[in-house]
């Protein structure tokens, strides 16, 4: 019975030995290190957001060069037969703005600052409210 004690000490200091060295900071290599892996920092914590322009066309948003051509794609929409073509585009990417005039809820003309283009002028039926919503959903319909 004392041979086995004596064993069972020699082990157990075999063991506590790289414990007390990994925890007291030298990095040995111990036992910890097995059995508690090192947590790597998150990266993605570290990268903060972006805040999102405001006001806004979102993708899917309709452009149109006059007013007169946001009518007529109104019109085309309700399955009445306009003349002639009609100047529009479908924003693809979120696109900020500056809101130059509103004529009504669903009816405004914005500034759009492109570096590449210029300033474009033009209208929009994109409900665009006052303040940016939260939730980053402005525009959805």
């Amino acid at each position: 019975m004392p041979r086995i004690l004596l064993a069972g000490m020699c082990l157990g200091a075999l063991f506590v030995a790289p414990v007390a060295r990994a925890q007291s900071g030298s990095d040995g290599g111990g036992l910890m290190d097995i059995l508690v892996p090192k947590v790597k920092p998150n990266t993605l914590a570290a990268i903060k957001p972006q805040p999102q322009a405001w006001p806004r066309l979102d993708p899917g948003a309709i452009f149109c060069t006059s007013e007169a051509d946001l009518s007529k794609l109104a019109a085309r929409r309700s399955g009445q037969a306009v003349d002639g073509p009609v100047d529009c585009q479908i924003i693809r990417s979120a696109t900020a703005i500056s809101i130059v005039n509103r004529a009504g809820p669903g009816r405004s003309e914005v500034k759009i600052s492109d570096p590449k283009a210029g300033d474009l002028t033009g209208w929009t039926d994109a409900w665009l409210p006052d303040k940016a919503p939260v939730g980053g959903k402005a525009g959805r319909r």
